[in-house]
């Protein structure tokens, strides 16, 4: 599980709105969101004696995701995920596979992708931790 050494150096935050997750089950998050979304680990905390951690920055399709587990016994208690989409702004030549590799690692159709009323492919999906993830793209012309 810690495939990194314990001292590293701060990551980059990329764009200008950072959505931070507390999930249950992190690294499991983090792991599964490398196969959905293809993305990168860039720095974690090392998990605490109960395998959870604190904080762990991805980098996907060019933005900053973070993470973490929940933490009751410091205000962060268990819920489920609602009320948001994570969106995947995408190329009309890429939304395909990026959808794919989705399902295929995965995650659960919400909504196909298809062309919607507002010009552009777009598709909802749930992930196994209940996260909504969304892609859209232009269509073709």
């Amino acid at each position: 599980m810690n495939d990194q050494p314990q001292t590293q150096s701060a990551a980059k935050v990329l764009g200008g709105l950072t959505p931070y997750l507390q999930l249950d089950g992190a690294f499991k998050a983090a792991e599964f969101y490398q196969k959905a979304f293809g993305a990168e680990k860039v720095f974690f905390y090392p998990p605490d004696e109960q395998g959870r951690t604190m904080h762990i920055h991805l980098h996907i399709n060019g933005s900053t995701l973070m993470i973490s587990d929940f933490y009751p016994e410091h205000g962060m208690s268990p819920v489920k995920p609602q009320g948001y989409t994570m969106q995947l702004h995408l190329g009309s030549d890429d939304i395909e596979a990026w959808w794919q590799r989705a399902v295929d690692a995965g995650c659960e159709v919400v909504m196909p992708l298809q062309v919607m009323f507002w010009g552009d492919r777009w598709g909802n999906m749930r992930d196994p931790f209940g996260v909504e993830w969304a892609m859209n793209a232009p269509v073709k012309a």
